[in-house]
């Protein structure tokens, strides 16, 4: 039985104990975007990766510890910062609402 959230990201084949995993969900209207990309800048606003969400609009990030933010861009919405705090061991869950 794995941890995630109903109709989330499977962590199946994850060592969840040793990850720092940064993930969620972009939704425009209570309903999931399709096409986003969500980045993950460190501390000091410096890029670091890039993912695109899935058809759910799901994404995941595996991190170092400490403070994180995503930047979400999607066509024809608003750019979106989230902070986040990412430790090794846990699943930093985010859901971010365009």
């Amino acid at each position: 039985m794995c941890g995630a959230t109903e109709g989330g990201l499977p962590l199946d084949g994850i060592n969840t104990k040793i990850e720092a995993i940064i993930q969620g969900q972009v939704t425009k209207d209570g309903s999931p975007v399709g096409v986003a990309y969500v980045r993950l800048l460190d501390k000091s606003g410096e890029f670091t990766a890039e993912v695109p969400v899935s058809a759910t609009g799901h994404f995941r990030f595996f991190a170092g510890d400490g403070e994180w933010t995503l930047r979400t861009l999607a066509p024809g919405a608003e750019t979106v910062d989230r902070k986040v705090i990412a430790a090794v061991g846990s699943i930093a869950e985010v859901e971010i609402a365009l």
